[in-house]
């Protein structure tokens, strides 16, 4: 079941990714489709200041792979926007294994490569402020996390 929350502002995308962080928990992965500009890093923005990370949170674009330790956490954000076809030898899947939470932008560059538990986020431009964020839950864990927050 998919479920739908809209976002009018920078502020209502950063106050759902707190809630979302409100029911972490170890190994989770969430998976964040979008343009460019639709709100995926600002969305990560706001997980990672729930989660205590004082860092300056930027898109890993070039580099790939950003870990920050200092949160309850750890936080391994990712984004595969550059990748060429071979990501064999980034071993994505050590990462959902490690402890901490992954949050991962254009994760459909890297479908196959995805667990088959996560949260999968769709960010849909509407205008200028509003964004409709869908979000589908694979797995009971994640199923759970919607039903309670959104």
């Amino acid at each position: 079941m998919d479920y739908k929350f809209t976002s009018r502002s920078v502020e209502d995308t950063l106050t759902i990714a707190q809630n979302i962080e409100s029911e972490k928990f170890p190994n989770m992965v969430i998976c964040l489709i979008g343009e460019l500009g639709s709100g995926k890093t600002v969305f990560t923005k706001g997980f990672a200041a729930s989660l205590g990370i004082k860092d300056t949170i930027t898109s890993p674009t070039f580099t790939i792979i950003k870990e920050y330790d200092s949160g309850e956490l750890p936080l391994y954000h990712m984004d595969v926007y550059r990748l060429e076809e071979s990501d064999e030898g980034i071993g994505f899947k050590d990462y959902f294994n490690k402890g901490g939470v992954t949050i991962i932008e254009w994760a459909d560059l890297i479908e196959k490569q995805l667990p088959k538990k996560r949260l999968e986020i769709k960010f849909k431009v509407i205008d200028e402020d509003t964004r409709v964020l869908v979000f589908t839950p694979y797995g009971e864990e994640y199923e759970e996390l919607c039903s309670a927050v959104l």
